[in-house]
Order: structure tokens, then C-alpha cells, then sequence
């Protein structure tokens, strides 16, 4: 689900303030075979699948190429006539409807942050995100890239193959979230005195409550007014409630990822209203806000794995 490669084991935060693990982790390290990296293939096939839908929300021509070549994933569907049961299949389906409509609505919005002013954007776990080969960006906008060596690594030599080429300036920052990625990303260009957008796309639930909370302190300390951040949250008091829903059943039966496992099971914290308590200014909605305003996306059904769901959407005021 996330487009990250973070785990959950790794990613407390450290008394020292800058780096969110007591440890140093490992240089290289960690690719999409596996864990949480795995789940950003299954977006990439989402994405895939979305591309193709003759009334598609969202358009990656990569996204296919990811999941065609990592070995973990060769024979996962790119189209949903691939899918024998088609749409009523709970994965390939529903779900994959669910990230090509996030897909969508994240991409307006940062569209939107741009058009106000920001040219600077942070994906947060980026993984294989191609925003800054696909959206109309203005040519003066940077695109910050943080995640693991090797996811980045797996995502150049797919986009190397493919020739394909950035649409504005795109800095990959190879660093670990549990490692001090504020200086890696300061050290890369990011200015904190000019405004930015930060999307957390599929991460904040694989975290502990003290690491999100770090991350929204972090991403508050380093924006100046005029900036935003989008973020996925989750609302469930008990996720393993949902255990046997349709979305998780199917995800762990046909491509083996048990989502609820690779999640952080601890109770969530309150980040909108912590950024509201920061001054910013926040909304929340559910996915299917989403999908009755562009009139296609998942709705809600008995035992719904989404229904606790919650996208945010902050705008820090300007001076």
C-alpha cells in the first residue's frame, strides 16, 4: 500500500531530535522484494491497471515497467482484463480503484500547491512515485525523492531503460527515514525559506505513533508559510477488526502481503489536529468524498477495510 520501504521495526524516534532511530541503519539498504517495498509494487500495478481503464483517473506509462521487472511480481496483472473476475476482484479491483483514485486526488493537489506558489516537492518515502516525469510542473520546480538506496536504485535502472526523462529538475535524497534525512535533504537544496509541498503517501500507518508525530514536528520545523502536506491517515481504533475484509483477504491470498501485519498496530495520533494546534490550516475527508465527486472509485461495503481511511490536506498560512 505505501510507497515507501520504511518498516515499522525500524522507524522510532531517537531522543537526539534529528534522526528517527536509535541506530544507524544499515548503508545500503533494502529494496521492493519484500515488506513494506513490496507494497509499492502493488501500487505501481494499480497505477497500471488505472492507466489502461478507458475512464482513467490518473496516467503512468511506468508504472507497468516497475512491475514487470522486479521477479516478485512477473505474472501481477498491468490491465484489469487480466483479471478474470475483473472489477469484482477485491485486489485488482477495488483496491487498485482505490489507489488510482489517491493517485489522482494527490496529484491535484499538488498541481494546486503549485499554481499558489510552492516549487519545491518532498515525496516522503517516495518509492516509485513518478510524479516528476508525469504532471505539468512548472520547468523551476525541484522534485525532492527520499527513500531507501534501493528502492531508488531499482526505480533509475527501470526509468534508465525506459529513456525516460523528468519533466523538471528531480533529486533522488538516498537516505533511510530512520536515518537523518533532514540534512540529506537540506544538503541537496531543499530551502526551508521557500515555500513547499510534501505529500506522505501510504507511510504514516506503517509508523509507530511517536514516528508520525516526529515526521509532522519535522515537516512543520522545515516550511515557511505558503507551503502544504497531504497525508494518509488511518482512523480505526482496532485494524485487526477488519482482518477478514475483502481487501485484506484478498491481498494476503493472491500476492501473499498481509497489509495488517506490515502496519503499526498502536493507537494513532491526532496529526491534523496537531498541525491545526500549529496554526495550519486543515481538512479531512474520506476517499469516497473522492469518488462521488469524480464519479468513479470505491464506496463503502459491509467489513470495509477503507472505511477508516482519511486523506488530509494542510496549507501552512502565509506571512
Amino acid at each position: 500500500m505505501s510507497e515507501t520501504s520504511l518498516t515499522k521495526e525500524s522507524s522510532r524516534p531517537a531522543s537526539g531530535g534529528e534522526t528517527a532511530a536509535a541506530s544507524t541503519p544499515p548503508a545500503d539498504a533494502g529494496g521492493v522484494d519484500g515488506g513494506v517495498g513490496l507494497t509499492a509494487l502493488l501500487v505501481a500495478a494499480a497505477r497500471a491497471i488505472e492507466t489502461h481503464r478507458h475512464d482513467s483517473l490518473a496516467q503512468d506509462v511506468h508504472a507497468e515497467h516497475f512491475v514487470r521487472a522486479a521477479s516478485a511480481c512477473a505474472d501481477w496483472p498491468v490491465r484489469i482484463e487480466q483479471v478474470r473476475e475483473g472489477d469484482d476482484n477485491p485486489l485488482w479491483g477495488r483496491f487498485a480503484r482505490y489507489f488510482g483514485l489517491r493517485t489522482r486526488v494527490l496529484d491535484d493537489f499538488v498541481l494546486g500547491s503549485v499554481h499558489d506558489g510552492a516549487r519545491q516537492v518532498v515525496l516522503l518515502g517516495a518509492g516509485l512515485d513518478t510524479r516528476a516525469f508525469r504532471l505539468d510542473l512548472p520547468s523551476d520546480c525541484v522534485v525532492f525523492e527520499i527513500d531507501r538506496t534501493g528502492v531508488l536504485g531499482f526505480k533509475h535502472q527501470v526509468l534508465t531503460g525506459l529513456s525516460a526523462a523528468p519533466r523538471v529538475k528531480r533529486v533522488p535524497v538516498p537516505v533511510d527515514l530512520r536515518a537523518d534525512w533532514v540534512t540529506a535533504l537540506t544538503s541537496t537544496g531543499f530551502d526551508p525559506a521557500a515555500p513547499s509541498v510534501w505529500l506522505a503517501e501510504g507511510l504514516l500507518f506503517y509508523l509507530p505513533s511517536p514516528a508520525e508525530t516526529y515526521l509532522i514536528d519535522t515537516v512543520d520545523r522545515l516550511t515557511t508559510g505558503g507551503s502544504a502536506l497531504a497525508f494518509e491517515a488511518k482512523l480505526e481504533k482496532d485494524l485487526l477488526a477488519y482482518r477478514d475484509s475483502a481487501i485484506y483477504t484478498a491481498t494476503r491470498e493472491q500476492i501473499g502481503i498481509d497489509l495488517l501485519d506490515l502496519f503499526d498496530l498502536g493507537p494513532r495520533p491526532d496529526s491534523a489536529g496537531h498541525l491545526t494546534a500549529k496554526g495550519w490550516s486543515t481538512s479531512m475527508h474520506t476517499p469516497f468524498d473522492f469518488t462521488r465527486r469524480h464519479g468513479r472509485g470505491p464506496l463503502p461495503e459491509p467489513n470495509d477495510a477503507l472505511e477508516g481511511n482519511r486523506w488530509v490536506f494542510a496549507h501552512k498560512p502565509g506571512p
